[in-house]
């Protein structure tokens, strides 16, 4: 691996971690005043599980980007941009949705339009790499227990 090669590898895994601090900002706001208030499901995991679960899809996001920014081709790698970064807008913006502005349904419509997006991203990323694709699955499925989660917790304090 060359040197750029590893810088870009470096920048990829990155961006989304970056983006998670970001959120982690919006959670930690709230997480121990108003989320400690809400009823939650029996299936809601320890608050100490979620910072390491984020920090390795976040840094899975990146090694998945970094092999598709170094196969695709121009066309594919503009179209990879745009789910890459789109997803990654849609899950900061859920943090604050949920922890910052508490807003359980609006974030309960956001997090299905993240799931698409993954979902997107998935295929737009199998079409140029299939490992890449699949280094997005762990993401892809703890956003879909994350909605469960949320639409459970949007139930249970409506």
């Amino acid at each position: 691996m060359t040197l750029k090669n590893i810088v870009k590898l470096i920048l990829c895994i990155s961006i989304p971690l970056a983006i998670g601090f970001i959120g982690a900002y919006a959670t930690a706001s709230s997480v121990n005043d108003w989320y400690v208030t809400l009823a939650k499901p029996s299936f809601n995991p320890p608050n100490y599980l979620f910072g390491p679960v984020w920090t390795i899809l976040y840094i899975l996001m990146g090694i998945s980007f970094y092999r598709v920014l170094t196969k695709a081709n121009d066309k594919a790698l503009k179209t990879a941009w745009y789910i890459f970064g789109l997803q990654l807008f849609l899950n900061l913006c859920w943090s604050f949705i949920f922890f910052k502005f508490n807003l359980l349904g609006f974030a309960m419509i956001e997090i299905m339009l993240l799931w698409l997006s993954i979902l997107y991203m998935i295929v737009v990323f199998a079409r140029i790499d299939k490992p890449a694709a699949y280094l997005q699955l762990p993401y892809l499925l703890w956003v879909s227990f994350a909605a469960v989660l949320n639409g459970a917790i949007w139930l249970l304090n409506s």
